[in-house]
C-alpha cells in the first residue's frame, strides 16, 4: 500500500501525570495526601492527535504554536521523533494541564499558562504551511480553543484547501468556525447543543448547513455519534459498551482514527463507524494515561460490525406488547414519565444477526421500542409468492422473545406510514447502508417533530443471502 500523509493542525499543550499512592489524610485540611512516585509527560491536544494518527503506511505531519519556554521546548522533544513538526510563533508560557492521580483515580486536575495565542505569520511562514498542508492526503485541524483557527491567513489557506483537500476539523467553542467546504466536522454533543440550542431534534444536521460542510458527525461519548451527511437521513453509530475506564482524550482517538481511515479511501460513514469503536476501546484501556508515545497504532481499526454491541435490557416488570390496544398502553406510559418512543420496521423473515444488531441499537436511542412488523400478505407482495418464510405470528413472537423489543404492530399496507401515523413515535429507525438513500415516510415523521435516523448494515448479513446459501447447500 502506497504510503498516505495526514498533516495536523492546531493547538498543543503539555500533559503531565503525577501518579502516587494515597495512605493519609492531612492534618491541616480534610484532604488526601498524595505521595508522588513517578511523573509522566506527553504531548496533549493536537499533539496526541498528531501522535494517535501514526501507523503502517501513516506519514503524520504537524503544524502547531509552541512557545520558547521550558515546557514548549519539553514539546519539541517529545514530538519531533515521531512527527514531521513545523511550529509556529507562539505569544505567551505553554499550557500544561497536571493530573494527580492514585490508583488509576485522578484526583485533581491543575491547569497552567495558556491558553496563549499565534503569533501573526509572515509571509514565508504561511508560504510553507501552505506547502505542509497542501501536499498532505488529509488535512486535520485539531482545535483547543488557543486561537490558530482564528488566525486570517491560516482561514484563508483552509477555505483554499478545503474544496480539494478532505479537511476533517475537531472544533472548540473558543475556536473559528469551520471553513465551508470542510469534509467533516467533529463536535461533541455538548458543543453542538451550544451552538444550535438545546432542543434541536438533529444538532449534527443544523450545524451542516449553517457551516456549509459536507458533513457533521456530533459525537455523544458513551451513546455513540450522529453522523448527517447531504441527501441522506442522519445515521447513528452506535458505541460499544464501556465498564469503567478514562475519557480523556476519546475525542483526539476520535478524529485521528477518522482521519486515517479517510487517508485511505474509506467513505465517511465508515470512518465514523469505525472512529467510534476505536474511541471505545480507548476509554476501555485507560485513555490518555496509558498512552505511550512511543506506541504505534495497529493500524486498520477493527471492521464495522465486528464488535458486541450491548443494550439496554427490557424492564422485567413489565411484559411485551403484542398489537394496538397493548402498545398504545405501554406508549402512554413510556410518555407520562418523560420517556422516548422508537419505532422501527420489517419483514424480519428469518431473524438473524443483522436484525439483531439494528434492533439492540434502535432500543438505545430511547426508552420502549415498537417494531412495525409487514403482515404476510405484504411481505408477498414486497419480496414474492415464496416469501414470507416464517409466518407473521411466529415472526412476531420471535421479536417479541427479544429483550431489546417492548411491542409489535402488524400492519397489511406495502409501508408503514399509515400505522406511524397512527404511533407517531419520537424516533423512526432504519437500517442503512453507506449511501443513504431518502426514505419516503422521513418527511411524515418530522411532521408532529419526530427524528430519523439511519443505522449502519452489518454487511453480508440478509434474509435473501441466508435463503440461496440453503437452496445452494441441497
Amino acid at each position: 500500500m502506497t504510503a498516505r500523509t495526514i498533516a495536523v493542525l492546531g493547538d498543543v499543550l503539555l500533559d503531565r501525570d503525577v501518579h502516587g499512592v494515597v495512605s493519609r489524610i492531612a492534618p491541616d485540611a480534610p484532604v488526601p495526601v498524595l505521595d508522588a512516585q513517578r511523573v509522566v509527560e506527553r504531548a496533549g491536544g493536537a499533539g496526541l492527535t498528531a501522535l494517535l494518527g501514526r501507523g503502517p503506511q501513516m506519514r503524520v505531519r504537524l503544524a502547531a504554536p509552541l512557545a520558547e519556554d521550558a515546557e514548549g521546548r519539553r514539546l519539541r522533544a517529545l514530538l519531533a521523533p515521531h512527527v514531521d513538526l513545523l511550529p509556529l510563533g507562539h505569544e505567551g508560557p505553554t499550557r500544561t494541564k497536571t493530573r494527580l492521580r492514585a490508583d488509576g483515580q485522578c484526583l485533581l486536575r491543575l491547569d497552567e499558562g495558556g491558553p496563549g495565542t499565534p503569533t501573526a505569520l509572515d509571509p514565508a511562514t504561511l508560504g510553507a504551511l501552505a506547502e505542509f498542508l497542501e501536499t498532505a492526503d488529509v488535512v486535520l485541524v485539531s482545535d483547543y480553543g488557543a486561537g490558530v483557527t482564528r488566525d486570517p491567513g491560516i482561514r484563508r489557506l483552509l477555505a483554499r484547501l478545503a474544496p480539494r483537500t478532505p479537511v476533517v476539523w475537531d472544533p472548540h467553542p473558543r475556536g473559528g468556525d469551520p471553513v465551508p467546504g470542510c469534509l467533516l466536522v467533529t463536535p461533541n454533543l455538548a458543543e453542538a447543543r451550544a451552538r444550535v440550542g438545546d432542543e434541536s431534534a438533529d444538532p449534527a444536521s443544523e450545524l451542516r448547513e449553517r457551516w456549509r460542510v459536507r458533513a457533521v458527525c456530533v459525537t455523544a461519548g458513551a451513546r455513540g455519534a450522529y453522523l448527517a451527511q447531504a441527501a441522506t437521513e442522519t445515521l447513528y453509530v452506535p458505541a460499544p459498551v464501556v465498564e469503567g475506564g478514562d475519557p480523556c482524550g476519546a475525542g483526539d482517538c476520535f478524529v485521528a482514527s477518522v482521519a486515517v481511515s479517510v487517508a485511505r479511501g474509506r467513505v465517511v460513514s465508515e470512518a465514523v463507524v469505525r472512529a467510534t469503536h476505536d474511541a471505545s476501546r480507548w476509554v476501555a484501556s485507560g485513555g490518555a494515561s496509558s498512552f505511550a508515545p512511543s506506541e504505534e497504532r495497529a493500524g486498520d481499526p477493527a471492521v464495522p460490525g465486528d464488535h458486541d454491541v450491548h443494550h439496554h435490557p427490557r424492564d422485567q416488570a413489565r411484559t411485551p406488547a403484542l398489537g394496538w390496544d397493548a402498545v398504545e398502553r405501554r406508549v402512554r406510559d413510556v410518555r407520562a414519565s418523560g420517556g422516548r418512543i422508537i419505532a422501527t420496521g420489517g419483514c424480519f423473515d428469518l431473524l438473524h444477526v443483522g436484525h439483531l444488531s439494528c434492533l439492540q441499537t434502535a432500543r438505545r436511542v430511547g426508552d420502549t421500542l415498537i417494531v412495525l412488523l409487514n403482515s404476510d400478505a405484504s411481505v408477498r407482495r414486497l419480496k414474492g409468492p415464496a416469501r414470507p418464510v416464517v409466518a407473521q405470528r411466529e415472526r412476531a413472537e420471535m421479536l417479541l422473545a427479544l429483550e431489546c423489543v417492548d411491542g409489535v404492530i402488524v400492519f397489511d399496507e406495502d409501508d408503514p406510514s399509515m400505522t406511524l401515523a397512527r404511533l407517531r413515535p419520537d424516533v423512526w429507525v432504519k437500517g442503512g447502508d453507506y449511501s443513504g438513500a431518502p426514505m419516503p415516510e422521513a418527511e411524515l415523521v418530522r411532521g408532529w417533530g419526530g427524528r430519523v435516523l439511519l443505522l449502519p448494515y452489518l454487511s453480508g448479513r440478509s434474509t435473501t443471502g441466508l435463503l440461496q446459501q440453503a437452496a445452494g447447500s441441497r
